[in-house]
């Protein structure tokens, strides 16, 4: 149906005057005279104190900052109707991860407002079972989040890992499905750590970090991962060093058990995004020694599944969308590989074996699909996808013969979806039902040409029949970067933005995988220009196209996307109307002395090298700000216990900024507490940012919807 931008909701009329903001004053950070050499060149680092973020005065200067912002956002009348109806579309049934394991189906489970997702477990997939793990009892401000689990082989176990305040660091515990009580181990120093049970379900393999000094545990460098076995019922003191690589303290091991226990696993990367090492140890040898299978990095190889002695692997190379081969690890030499299916037209996103089917799901134009093969790659059956998605899915085990999947749009949240692995056909287990009716709005892919000619696909999901007269505010989102792809997803931010009437438009950038490996490469370490290229590039093509004009145009990113808002602004000042850089890696010649920025120097390229100097320095958001530059208004936000991009890049980007702004545009900057990158972000947190974001861009785009905050 047409809707009408006029319907009044809570009963209250709200117009913005669109007068100009009057220029802030902003509170000081302490400078100091730091300067740094890099290859004979000097660069001024003035606020490098605010790296320290639990110094005194940055504590000091922080909480200056959030109370202006939040005086800033609080005084405009609209924040609280935004608010309330983004609290209204959040209020919903949530369901995911839905896999089998022994005789029992997991699930997680929100009721609507909960902060943190709730493990059931269940005897049928859409019976509601009973309650294993609520981890809103943790904290009472729901800032101890689940932030990764394995359940053991025979389905009677649960080990989960929880983090504090949105850190990386977690604490592992083991759960008894039956009884629902802890057992007496806890594995501690780990960061993303995959736990591989041993086929007796007395143990398993994990990867943990040296124990880090108290007061660096923000700071401290992701240095000398090791894999460790853990026999149950012993203390973690006590755990077997399986494999460790002091020789290159960078790198990052992952241990994988095959389902019948033969082949452990290790996947080794040096932090060269979509390229990875593969060593196995075989338990049925006599001396098991741990054997490298693919010794340098010269694409990714992603381990599937064994049968016998052939494994399965994903792999890019030689192929940049994707293949699978089948190796004999008896005779694992390269001219023994066997290709069970070609690279297609489609980028090979996941692959999955169970009952004796490979699943591959792939990404068409950044979109999801999928098709059931045999182990020989025969078609079993297309796998329709309910729409312009993506697909989540589930893990599976070999003799599994169903397997589960989420799927969501810009416009619908996750349902849980179940495959039947016989007859190929998918059914909904878990419907989900919003607060509003999606049918008044549409999402579209477009392609357009960014500045070398590059064909850039971007959805863009908008009221139907929205008028395109130039004047629609828009909001532009981009990644691009670690071969991320930047599929739909649904969000109660842009639900709410395009219920206010705005345009939202989602970029596939170069950097991601939605075209394979060549896309990643083509905006990687040297070719990152690409990347803002095809950004900025996105932006001309809206506002020639009349979804936008430039007054009415902001721009969003996180983490990797955060440094793309930043370099953007720098470029193109005169583009934008607003941004938003959440959580940014905003000093590209500090980035690699902080927590997993160690990792990043495959993607980035390092400043200690002096070709990769030259680039970073070229768009570093810090180092490129311009004192006396008119810069439109933008939002900083990060969080004090941010250990992946720490806290310090988004400070000193913020504060530089703030001093080198010549405009009357507001330079804000939200600094979350107890809080991380974003995972495990509680719901009430989620939605105070949400309408802190929402408010901001309203005013900052000068927009007059009047009575259009919210509704159908």
């Amino acid at each position: 149906m047409k809707l009408n931008p006029l319907i009044l909701i809570t009963g209250c009329l709200f117009v913005m005057s669109g007068q100009n903001m009057p220029r802030l004053n902003y509170p000081a950070a302490r400078k100091s005279g730091q300067t740094d050499v890099y290859h004979e060149v000097q660069i001024a680092d003035p606020y490098r104190g605010l790296e320290n973020a639990d110094a005194p005065e940055t504590r000091k200067w922080v909480e200056e900052e959030n109370a202006l912002t939040r005086s800033w956002v609080g005084k405009q009348p609209d924040r609280g109707p935004i608010r309330r109806q983004l609290t209204e579309l959040w209020n919903y049934e949530k369901f995911g991860t839905l896999f089998k394991a022994g005789l029992h189906y997991f699930y997680l489970y929100n009721t609507g407002l909960q902060n943190q997702s709730v493990v059931f477990v269940t005897d049928l997939p859409n019976a509601k079972g009973k309650e294993l793990l609520d981890p809103n009892t943790y904290r009472k401000d729901g800032t101890a989040a689940l932030s990764g689990w394995s359940v053991s082989r025979n389905g009677k176990l649960y080990g989960y890992a929880i983090a504090q305040a949105g850190s990386d660091w977690s604490n592992c515990r083991i759960r008894d499905v039956a009884s629902g009580k802890d057992l007496p181990d806890v594995i501690r120093w780990t960061k993303f750590s995959n736990m591989a049970w041993a086929t007796d379900d007395g143990g398993f393999y994990y990867s943990r970090y040296p124990e880090p000094p108290t007061a660096e545990l923000l700071t401290a460098a992701a240095l000398n991962q090791q894999v460790y076995f853990h026999k149950l019922g012993d203390p973690q003191a006590a755990d077997r060093l399986v494999y460790e690589r002091p020789d290159h303290p960078a790198w990052s091991i992952d241990p994988v058990l095959t389902d019948d226990g033969r082949y452990l696993l290790l996947i080794i990367s040096s932090g060269i995004p979509g390229k990875n090492m593969l060593s196995f140890q075989d338990m049925q040898s006599a001396d098991r020694r741990i054997v490298d299978l693919i010794p340098t990095e010269t694409g990714g190889y992603q381990p599937i599944e064994a049968v016998g002695s052939t494994l399965y692997v994903q792999t890019t190379d030689g192929a940049p969308r994707g293949r699978v081969i089948a190796i004999d690890l008896q005779k694992p030499v390269p001219s023994n590989w066997r290709e069970i299916v070609p690279e297609a037209a489609e980028t090979l996103d996941s692959v999955q074996m169970a009952d004796g089917k490979l699943l591959l799901a792939y990404m068409r134009d950044a979109h999801a699909a999928a098709r059931l093969v045999t182990t020989e790659g025969k078609l079993v059956a297309e796998v329709a996808m309910p729409g312009l998605g993506t697909a989540m899915w589930s893990p599976a085990r070999v003799k599994d013969k169903e397997m589960f999947y989420g799927f969501m749009t810009y416009t619908a949240p996750t349902t849980m979806y179940r495959l039947d692995l016989e007859t190929g056909r998918s059914g909904v287990v878990r419907p989900v039902k919003l607060a509003f009716d999606a049918s008044g709005f549409e999402t579209t892919q477009v392609f357009y040409a960014s500045k070398d000619g590059s064909r850039i696909p971007m959805f863009l999901t908008k009221r139907r029949g929205l008028k395109l007269d130039g004047q629609n505010p828009a909001l532009l989102y981009g990644y691009g970067g670690f071969d991320v792809p930047n599929t739909p997803g649904f969000s109660p931010i842009i639900a709410q933005w395009i219920r206010m009437g705005g345009v939202f438009a989602s970029a596939c950038l170069r950097g991601g995988s939605e075209y394979g490996e060549e896309w990643h490469q083509a905006g990687m370490r040297a070719k990152k220009q690409n990347v803002f290229n095809d950004f900025i590039a996105a932006a001309e093509w809206l506002i020639a196209n009349r979804y936008t004009s430039t007054p009415k145009l902001a721009i969003m990113g996180g983490s990797n996307g955060g440094l793309l808002v930043g370099a953007v602004l720098n470029q193109r000042p005169d583009l934008f109307g607003a941004a938003v850089a959440e959580v940014g890696v905003m000093d590209m010649l500090r980035f690699q002395k902080f927590g997993f920025g160690t990792q990043w120097v495959g993607e980035y390229g390092s400043p200690e090298n002096p070709e990769d100097f030259k680039v970073l320095r070229a768009y570093s958001p810090l180092h490129n700000i311009r004192a006396g530059t008119e810069y439109p208004a933008v939002l900083v936000t990060t969080s004090d216990h941010d250990d992946r991009v720490m806290p310090g890049h988004s400070l000193k980007y913020a504060a530089t900024l703030q001093q080198a702004q010549k405009g009357p545009a507001p330079i804000l900057l939200r600094v979350e507490t107890r809080a991380g990158h974003g995972a495990g972000k509680p719901t009430a947190k989620q939605i105070d940012e949400a309408a802190d974001i929402l408010t901001f861009l309203k005013v900052a785009l000068k927009v007059n919807w009047a009575g259009a905050v919210g509704g159908d």
